[in-house]
């Protein structure tokens, strides 16, 4: 501890002796950053850890599903129900986009049913959907199982909670 104490004081740029109170607030300094960092890394370390739980556990569901799921960008599970209108094409980055977007827990219990206009790449749509949105039609119909990362997040959104898996079911216009 005194060495640590010296060489704060050596290290300082101060021209003279510092008192007490100076070295205390300069170690509480340190521990404070060693601590904030430590409070980071263990958050960083426990949303690994959900973000892998969430993954195993959608890749369990899908797999007992009659449907076939493919996986799409950010960990989404979908099932194309109806491709749409193949001339029209899908939507474009920057695009106006509208869809009806049922979000529903796993169990199946609705938490919204909306339609909701917005630009393609902008992030007014869960990412789950935005960076998706893309690679289907207009006129599509689409089941996805989006794990929290991809769905609302640790905020959540009114009335779905931080951390959820959810499935959306997207009828793209």
């Amino acid at each position: 501890m005194l060495v640590v104490a010296l060489t704060l004081i050596s290290c300082n740029g101060s021209t003279g002796p510092q008192r007490p109170s100076q070295v205390k607030g300069k170690l509480a300094e340190t521990f404070r950053q060693k601590s904030e960092e430590s409070k980071e890394m263990a958050l960083l370390e426990l949303n690994m850890q959900l973000h892998k739980a969430a993954d195993e556990s959608l890749r369990s569901i899908v797999q007992e599903e009659e449907a076939t799921y493919a996986m799409y960008e950010g960990g989404v599970w979908a099932t194309i129900i109806d491709r749409g209108d193949v001339e029209r094409g899908a939507p474009k980055l920057g695009e106006e986009c509208t869809a009806r977007m049922r979000v529903m827990r796993l169990d199946g219990a609705l938490y919204s049913d909306e339609e909701l206009t917005a630009p393609v790449g902008k992030y007014e749509w869960p990412a789950a959907v935005d960076r998706n949105i893309t690679e289907w039609n207009h006129g599509a119909k689409i089941r996805m199982y989006a794990p929290w990362y991809a769905a609302y997040g640790v905020a959540g959104k009114d009335p779905i909670p931080p951390y959820e898996n959810v499935i959306i079911e997207l009828d793209i216009e």
